[in-house]
């Protein structure tokens, strides 16, 4: 039996409306929950739950849906760096003022 988990409203929010958005994806190619659960590796009763976004679903098991509807590629963008712009900001602020080129031990100004 999982632990009991109680996220955020945000997180509720957004797994409700990836479910739904899984949901219409799903009549939109007009499969039966059957057939995208045999797809996915998973139940009927999961499908339904990813469609109704539980946060008891493991992310693998909506990864497999995704899977199966032909939409897996938009989930490798959700955390890409190239979108993460408090990440960004934090690196430049750590980027050094002043770049100095190290000389040579021995070497002299004179040359």
């Amino acid at each position: 039996m999982p632990t009991p988990h109680n996220p955020p409203a945000a997180v509720r929010r957004a797994l409700h409306k990836l479910g739904a958005d899984i949901h219409d994806a799903r009549r939109r190619r007009r499969l039966p929950m059957a057939v995208v659960a045999e797809r996915a590796f998973t139940s009927r009763s999961t499908l339904q739950k990813v469609e109704a976004g539980d946060t008891n679903v493991s992310i693998g098991i909506y990864a497999g849906v995704l899977q199966a509807l032909g939409l897996l590629d938009g989930l490798s963008h959700v955390a890409d760096i190239s979108s993460d712009r408090v990440g960004q900001t934090l690196a430049s602020a750590e980027l050094p003022k002043h770049v100095h080129l190290r000389r040579p031990a021995g070497s002299s100004r004179d040359g």
